[in-house]
């Protein structure tokens, strides 16, 4: 079973990130690791946060002589910013009056919620762990996963299609999204440049009146096999993980599966992808309405996710809210923060689907060593032949 967690909050000395599970013997990559930390960070809109931060991801545990050895590999990012919080969120009991409290909850965030679950006095320690400074922590582990599925020939990449009322009718082609991941420059990950300059409109609007604004972001698996996944349980239905995996990102609010928004107000006859089979290519479909996934199940198409990420709720011009101590009306907190993170939630968004493909992976092929995977792999595909 291949597991996963995070531990660090969002100004403390650093992230930490575990992962059990990967196979002996699988080539590390630092810059490939480090290279997705960079596009996390990438994006046009994005904060003076990510003017402080450089991440890079030391290896603590797991990998050795540039290879994993099959037991737990951890992960430490450091938080650069920590310099300036060490006073205000000490181990120790500290000086109180160096702590900075967040005493109005930000209509949207977790503050409210979390302060009465864990019963805080104010949401200083709420921000800390509910912040996305964590998803770094998770596309560090996610590029462990890619490294993983390459072996297997499966890519995972992603795009933005949405900024605020600016769309692009992108189709996605790997090739493109390739060239994109490869930029050295990245504005809002959009393969149409006249579409990408609508989105810039759109984050200029609200840098000019104080407000942010959300998007939506496509993720695609390519070359994934048929099979992963099953319909035999609920819970290890592939569409159900994938969702729930995209879902768990902070500010997704609704994930898609392939054109299930739009076909879902249509008929079947044009919802569904017809099947065609071909001795030299075998099976074919004509569309990919599914989004590569039907009964739960991948079906050898591109898998298609797509995350719907709501504006976030951290405001320069901050809505009402309510004091924490005196219960009376005010404004909302502020926290220094973005005012679109679309691209930056599409990496995120790939790692979880690799994250999560790698993991069905290793449960249908097993082996505990990189070479037993593959010999195992390789007999799935020549059943796939012959079928």
């Amino acid at each position: 079973m291949l597991r996963f967690s995070t531990a660090g909050e969002s100004h403390g000395e650093a992230l930490v990130a575990t992962l059990s599970g990967i196979p002996a013997g699988l080539e590390f990559d630092q810059k490939f690791v480090d290279r997705e930390l960079w596009r996390r960070q990438q994006g046009y809109g994005r904060g003076g946060r990510m003017k402080i931060e450089k991440d890079s991801a030391h290896v603590v545990s797991g990998i050795r002589h540039g290879k994993t050895i099959g037991s737990p590999i951890a992960l430490l990012l450091e938080n650069k910013d920590w310099k300036n919080w060490e006073e205000v969120l000490p181990v120790g009991l500290g000086d109180a009056a160096k702590h900075k409290e967040i005493k109005s909850p930000r209509p949207g965030h977790a503050d409210l919620a979390g302060a009465l679950k864990y019963n805080f006095p104010e949401a200083r320690y709420v921000l800390e762990r509910a912040s996305a400074r964590e998803s770094a922590a998770r596309v560090a582990v996610g590029a462990i996963a890619k490294l993983l599925l390459r072996e297997l020939g499966i890519g995972v990449l992603s795009h933005v299609v949405q900024v605020g009322n600016a769309r692009c009718a992108c189709v996605g082609e790997w090739k493109t999204l390739v060239a994109l991941s490869e930029r050295d420059e990245v504005m809002l990950n959009c393969e149409d440049a006249e579409a990408e300059q609508r989105m810039k409109a759109e984050v200029d609007e609200v840098l000019r009146t104080g407000d942010t604004v959300g998007g939506v972001f496509e993720v695609i698996a390519h070359s994934v096999p048929p099979g992963l996944g099953t319909y035999a349980n609920w819970d290890e239905r592939l569409d159900g993980l994938l969702a729930q995996a995209v879902m768990s990102l902070q500010a997704v609010k609704a994930v898609e599966l392939g054109d299930a928004i739009t076909v879902a107000g249509g008929v079947g006859s044009k919802a569904q992808d017809e099947i065609g089979f071909s001795r030299d290519a075998g099976f074919s479909r004509s569309s990919n309405h599914a989004g590569g996934l039907e009964g739960g199940v991948s079906n050898g198409q591109d898998i298609v996710v797509r995350g719907y990420l709501k504006p976030i709720s951290t405001l320069r011009r901050p809505l009402g809210s309510v004091d924490f101590k005196s219960r009376e009306p005010v404004k909302a907190a502020y926290e220094r923060s973005d005012v679109c993170v679309v691209p930056a939630a599409g990496v995120a968004g790939e790692a979880m689907v690799a994250l999560t493909l790698a993991r069905c992976a290793l449960e249908k092929f097993g082996g505990d060593s990189i070479g037993e995977l593959k010999r195992n792999f390789e007999g799935y595909k020549k059943q796939l032949q012959e079928f």
